[in-house]
């Protein structure tokens, strides 16, 4: 049996901030580079090596949108296989958090674009299935929440 070869040879471990304002809002970013050009997700990661994980969640989140967050609690672990040339293995830890303030001052090299988007506006952004699976599981209302959408990658 052939094993399957990878751009590198560990697994990237990530970390995501699920960063939900006073009004229920979700911090969402386009992104525009690699994974996920072009699409929407939460800020988020690499972990450097020796870095501890919470460090590397507010690290990630300051550099891409320039908040300071309160880390609340773990919502999941996600494992990421991505297809293609990239063929990189991803565990990514997302971390439910606060934002200490609201003004977003985006990384224009990483970012698009920025916004807070109401749970019930969700369905219409372009987002990979990991990042519906988990705003899934934040807001686990239908009623409320139009998580689904055709517009998933």
């Amino acid at each position: 049996m052939t094993r399957k070869r990878y751009k590198k040879e560990h697994i990237v471990t990530s970390v995501v901030a699920v960063i939900l304002d006073d009004e229920g809002r979700v911090l969402l970013t386009r992104r525009g580079i690699q994974p996920f050009q072009d699409m929407w997700v939460m800020p988020g990661g690499k972990i450097d090596l020796g870095e501890p994980i919470l460090e590397a969640l507010k690290r990630e989140v300051h550099e891409e949108v320039g908040l300071e967050v309160e880390v609340e609690d773990l919502i999941d672990v996600f494992e990421h296989l991505t297809p293609g040339e990239e063929n990189c293995h991803f565990v990514i830890l997302y971390y439910r958090c606060r934002p200490l303030y609201c003004d977003i001052v985006f990384n224009r090299h990483e970012v698009i674009e920025a916004a807070w988007v109401p749970c019930s506006e969700l369905g219409g952004y372009s987002m990979p299935a990991g990042a519906r699976y988990i705003l899934g599981k934040v807001f686990p209302d239908p009623a409320v929440c139009e998580i689904t959408s055709n517009a998933n990658a």
